[in-house]
């Protein structure tokens, strides 16, 4: 990851509604929500999401799939991942061993699967 790109996803995250956003959206997983679903669960107005939408989207922290007259959000776990990564590759000055708890917050693998619920 460059840093300019963490950057940017930092900066995008730098909003409440935009982390709580992104929050539900990676609970969700593969399957991700329309843009109704996030503003209920949230309770946002629509209006005000739509920009939040746009901001997360545009930052590449979110991908966004049409299904007939909805669009379905899903948190970008790779770059999520990417960025895990970035922030902990020189961890424990080259000694990896020291950062085993590290390892294990970072094994997203199961998360990334698991069925999740709004």
């Amino acid at each position: 990851m460059e840093k300019i790109t963490a950057i940017t996803v930092f900066e995008s995250l730098a909003s409440g509604v935009r982390l709580d956003v992104f929050r539900l959206l990676v609970r969700q997983g593969p399957a991700g929500l329309v843009a109704g679903e996030i503003a209920a669960a949230l309770e946002l107005p629509a209006t005000n999401l739509s920009f939040h939408l746009k901001a997360l989207t545009q930052a590449g922290l979110l991908t966004v799939a049409q299904e007939g007259r909805y669009q379905r959000y899903r948190a970008n776990l790779a770059l999520m991942q990417e960025l895990i990564h970035y922030l902990t590759a020189e961890c424990c000055m080259g000694q990896p061993a020291q950062c085993t708890e590290l390892d294990a917050a970072a094994d997203c693998a199961d998360c990334a699967t698991a069925p999740a619920t709004v």
